[in-house]
């Protein structure tokens, strides 16, 4: 490419590396923050509510007790959806539906949060609760109602843009790899910083950007030519009785399933057939349980990660070890500090030609 031509990609590459973080900062900000928070999900619900996870033992009781137990917490119509076992240390978690929700795309549950070892209710909470939450709604919608999830998906694709030009940027016009990675290319440390900061995280934000886009717009990447379906009237009702009980259905499904027990799912109106879910390799087994029939299927075998699983798993680290988690959670960090960083340079150098322009007048 001719040196011409060069300069003015690279001044084009520039300009949109420049108004894309100008123009975003405020949105970039408050993304790239919670989302570095969300890594360390656990720890910091459990530092946040320490009262949910002050457990006194592991879980030694049937489901039943913990049915029981939850229902006594429960107000007149609400009723339980499913009960989670820890897979260590931790609470048993009971998640129910609230009564008197219709055309709800996302319906508050109510969750509690019991002791694995005598049942006692630790805690109660509504599922749209807490920090924890808050910081959930804040990354994926910016707690914007309805356009919210596709206003972060297009942020993602400005910081996707944003990640590259940057790249580009950065390489130096004349030298090579060693002299990018200088500390003192410019005349200023917080432009210094910028430089060298974006060098090393324009790749994570690369990915975390792609897979935070894909996130947000699961129609057009899980495949356009599915056929959207119509959103139910109502949420699925768990059923007002069962002819099994929990433990029953346990009994039916275990069988099938050797390994710990992790959930148990109520039959409802839409599918009148309990979920029990053991731990093994590949994923978890689910083995379903007729309520009318007391009879257990066996389990599908495993089934290789859905790609949108993945992307998600990349996306905030679940499962992926700590030194993933450390580089996604720097991922987070930086892009706050790159968009201010950025934004101190543009107004540095608007300052300064505003000083030449006077002086030449």
């Amino acid at each position: 490419m001719a040196a011409p031509n060069r300069i003015r990609l690279r001044k084009l590459w520039f300009t949109i590396h420049k108004w894309l973080g100008i123009g975003l900062a405020i949105l970039v900000v408050p993304i790239s923050l919670s989302g570095a928070a969300l890594v360390w999900h656990d720890w910091l619900d459990e530092t946040v509510n320490p009262q949910r996870h002050a457990v006194s033992g592991a879980a030694s009781l049937p489901p039943s007790a913990y049915a029981e137990a939850a229902r006594r917490a429960l107000i007149p119509g609400e009723r339980i959806l499913s009960i989670a076992l820890p897979g260590g240390h931790g609470p048993v978690t009971v998640t129910a539906a609230r009564p008197g929700q219709t055309g709800a795309r996302r319906p508050v549950r109510t969750l509690l949060w019991l002791d694995p070892a005598n049942a006692r209710v630790l805690d109660r909470a509504g599922s749209n609760e807490g920090a924890v939450r808050m910081l959930h709604v804040l990354h994926g919608s910016l707690m914007v109602p309805g356009v919210g999830r596709q206003i972060v998906g297009w942020v993602g694709v400005a910081m996707l843009i944003s990640s590259l030009t940057g790249l580009w940027l950065w390489w130096p016009v004349g030298g090579g790899l060693r002299r990018g990675l200088r500390w003192r290319r410019q005349g200023t440390t917080n432009a210094n910083l910028h430089h060298l900061a974006g060098f090393w995280v324009a790749l994570p934000l690369a990915m975390l950007s792609f897979t935070g886009v894909w996130i947000s717009f699961p129609g057009i990447f899980g495949g356009a030519s599915t056929p959207a379906r119509a959103a139910p009237a109502q949420p699925p009702r768990p059923l007002a009785g069962t002819r099994l009980s929990p433990d029953a259905a346990l009994a039916a499904a275990r069988p099938y399933g050797t390994g710990p027990l992790v959930s148990i799912a109520w039959p409802t109106d839409r599918a009148p057939q309990w979920t029990i879910a053991f731990r093994r390799p590949g994923g978890n087994a689910e083995v379903k349980v007729d309520e009318g029939t007391g009879r257990a299927s066996p389990p599908s075998p495993p089934r290789a990660e859905a790609t949108a699983r993945a992307m998600r798993r990349w996306h905030d680290g679940t499962g992926m070890g700590p030194v993933w988690q450390i580089v996604i959670f720097i991922g987070g960090i930086l892009p706050a500090l790159l968009a201010v960083s950025g934004i101190i340079m543009w107004l540095r150098t608007r300052k300064w030609r505003g000083d030449v322009a006077e002086r030449r007048a």
